[in-house]
Parts: structure tokens; C-alpha cells; sequence
């Protein structure tokens, strides 16, 4: 919470300012650290710009670099206020060393390390913060920071390697069609006057590119203001629950990408669930955590509904075969866990299962995707050239 304060320096003098923390009783002590007698304090419920900044998110390769760093740390038995306070003065992202400097001060005055992270939600998910309370339960924050360094390091390789199969094919359909609209506003009318007056037999394609050019021309600015408030719509639409839960089964069904999409949240709740486990989280906790940091409605709605089947006495092969989405052979491979005694391996060997699928899957995908964009492309444009350049070369021959 953002708490606006007035208060006065060992010179007596007067300065106003502010400052973030847990509660009242914290901020106070932050300022008293400072060598600094409060006067007045009151909570502010804006909050900094920091915090309602666009830009407000940590990068999640900052995140692990943070969590080796700790890990070491704390291997070197150093303490856990000078670590955090070390890591906020070298920390390159002042976002994430404003909020490394708060939990320092947050551990100073009494808080412990998953309290003071759990403060900052979009730097630290409920899934980390989770993990380091198991490791201040059971005395291991080294191996615990360690798995996380791993564990993220591992989602941000595989979520990197799914954005980028998108991002290239993306970029050349919104670079070809901005092509074309400048090529049907702009070049395409100039054409169309030499054409008509040449008072030459038009063709039924070229007719049909002209009529395109005029209606664009016409009728553009309507269209793009369709198109803004479309736009407006779908993000107003992504952000309710129900958007959103449509959404992502509709990305789940999709040709080519819904079969990706399958594999790389499998692989996030396999490793999830592998990771938790291993830190001595119970299996119902683990769920929960999991249905929260899963970032597809479908699969956290799955993940609730099991996490209910556990706590009425089901096993977790048994709860996971409830449902279409999971496929057979991870349920299978779960009831060999639960029968030897092995679910935290078996877990892992299925998330590296799935990250080979996708890895696979992303290869195949790029290797589709070029030829067929070449071919179309090409299509496009070569259509539009041979419906303007063959009517301008018959011009060009009727006057030689």
C-alpha cells in the first residue's frame, strides 16, 4: 500500500514524500530507519506509477537471474536481509530493485521472505511465493531458489520458443496487407484513370481490382473506424471472464496452433505439479497453485474440478482420466507413479515429454508456415500485377 507521509530530518528540517509498504507500522519504521521523525502519515489509495505503469512488469529473465543469485546467496549462508538488500543495490531493473529494497525493509521489520514477496503479484507468482514458504519451512531456500531459477528458466525458453514461431509469420501478413492497402488507396486509382480513358476493353479481373481500389477509397475511413471499434471490442471482450474462457478454448481448437497450445500447457502442469511435489507441497496445494499459474481457463477449470475429486478420496490418475483434455498416456504414465511411488518422476519425465513435443511441433510449424506464405504471397501479388500491368501492356501495344 502507497502511504503519503510528512516528516522531518535530524536538522530539523521539513520533507514530504512517499513511500510503499505491507501497513502503517512498517512504512513508520522504513522512515524511522532513515533517520527521519514522522509528523504525519496517511494511506493513499493510488497507487505509484511504478505500479500502474504499462510497463510495470518485470522481465522473467530477470526473475531467474534474481533467483540463482539468491540461491548462491544463501548457499554462502549469507543473510537474508543482506541478500536482498545486496541484490536491490545491484539490481539493472529499478523496478525490480525498488521492490528487492521493500522486502529488505519489509524482512527488517519482521516479515518473512514469502509474506514480503507476495506483495509485489506480478513479479512473484502465487507459485513462488508458495515454494519459498516451503523452503522457509523446511530450511532449504537454497535448493528452493535453485529449483525456481530452473523451473522459470525452463517456461521462459519454452514460452520464448512458442512466441517466436508466431511473431515472424504475424509480422509479414501485417506487413503485406499494409502493402496492399497502399498499393489499392494510392497507386491502383492513378492506374485506373489511364486505364479508363484509354477507352480499351478492361478485363473482368481488372474490373474487379479497380472496383476493390474504389470501394477502399470510398468507404476506407468507415471501415477502419469498424475496425477500431472492433479492436475495442475484443480487448473489452478478452478481459471478462467469459471472454477470456472463450478465448482460450477457441485457441485450443485452432488448426496447427490449438495442438501447440495443448503441449505447452501440459508441460507447464506436469513441471508445476513435479516442482511443488518435490518441495513437500501436498497435492491439493500444488493444484490449487498450479490452476492459478496454468494462464488457460480451460486447463484451470480442469485443475479445480481435480483438486475437488482429491479432497473427496479420488487418485490423481483417476481425476485427470475425468477429463478429455488430458491425454491417455500422461494418465497412464501418472497411475505407474502412483503405483510405484515415483509421481514426482514420472512427472518430470513428462514435462521434458511435452517440451521435446513442443519443441518438435514448433519446428514442423515454421517448416509449414514459410513455403506456404511464399506461395500465397506470391499469389497475391502477382494476381494485383497481372490485373494492372497486362491491360497497361495492351495500351502500350494498340498505340505502337
Amino acid at each position: 500500500m502507497l502511504f503519503k507521509y510528512t516528516a522531518l530530518d535530524k536538522n530539523g528540517k521539513k520533507s514530504q514524500g512517499e513511500i510503499d509498504a505491507v501497513n502503517k507500522t512498517v512504512a513508520i519504521s522504513s522512515l524511522q530507519r532513515r533517520d527521519l521523525i514522522v509528523v504525519t502519515i496517511r494511506g493513499d489509495e493510488e497507487k505509484s506509477f511504478l505500479q500502474t505503469s504499462f510497463f510495470n512488469n518485470v522481465p522473467l529473465r530477470d526473475v531467474v537471474i534474481m533467483s540463482r543469485q539468491l540461491s548462491t546467496l544463501f548457499t554462502s549462508n549469507v543473510s537474508a536481509l543482506k541478500a536482498f538488500t545486496l541484490l536491490a543495490t545491484n539490481a539493472e531493473n529499478k523496478l525490480l530493485a525498488s521492490q528487492l529494497q521493500q522486502v529488505g525493509d519489509d524482512l527488517q521489520a519482521g516479515s518473512s521472505i514469502s509474506d514480503a514477496l507476495n506483495r509485489f503479484p506480478n513479479t512473484f507468482s502465487s507459485f513462488y511465493v508458495s515454494m519459498v514458504k516451503s523452503g522457509e519451512e523446511s530450511g532449504k531456500l537454497n535448493e528452493v531458489f535453485q529449483y525456481l531459477a530452473d523451473y522459470l528458466d525452463r517456461q521462459y525458453e519454452l514460452t520464448s520458443k512458442t512466441r517466436s514461431a508466431l511473431i515472424y509469420p504475424a509480422f509479414v501478413v501485417v506487413v503485406f496487407i499494409s502493402v496492399m492497402i497502399l498499393m489499392f488507396t494510392l497507386v491502383i486509382p492513378n492506374l485506373s484513370l489511364l486505364l479508363l480513358e484509354s477507352g480499351q476493353e478492361i478485363p473482368l479481373y481488372t474490373r474487379i481490382v479497380i472496383g476493390v481500389s474504389n470501394f477502399l477509397v470510398s468507404y476506407g475511413i468507415y471501415i477502419l473506424v469498424f475496425f477500431i471499434l472492433l479492436v475495442s471490442y475484443a480487448v473489452w471482450f478478452r478481459r471478462n471472464d467469459s471472454g477470456k474462457e472463450y478465448l482460450d478454448r477457441v485457441k485450443l481448437r485452432a488448426p496447427l496452433l490449438g495442438d501447440l497450445y495443448k503441449k505447452v500447457f501440459l508441460s507447464r502442469i506436469s513441471d508445476n505439479l513435479n516442482t511443488m511435489l518435490s518441495s513437500g507441497i501436498s497435492i491439493v496445494r500444488s493444484m490449487e497453485i498450479t490452476s492459478d499459474v496454468v494462464d488457460n481457463y480451460v486447463y484451470k477449470g480442469i485443475l479445480n474440478e481435480i483438486q475437488e475429486d482429491i479432497k473427496s478420496g479420488s487418485s490423481l490418475s483417476n481425476a485427470f482420466q475425468k477429463h478429455k483434455e488430458i491425454p491417455a498416456i500422461m494418465v497412464q504414465m501418472i497411475q505407474v507413479g502412483e503405483e510405484t511411488g515415483s509421481l514426482g518422476s514420472i512427472l518430470k519425465t513428462l514435462a521434458e515429454f511435452y517440451r521435446r513435443e513442443v519443441d518438435d511441433a514448433v519446428d514442423t510449424m515454421i517448416g509449414l508456415i514459410e513455403p506456404i506464405m511464399i506461395v500465397g504471397l506470391a499469389l497475391g501479388v502477382g494476381v494485383l500485377l497481372t490485373s494492372i500491368l497486362i491491360p497497361i501492356y495492351n495500351i502500350a501495344s494498340s498505340i505502337s
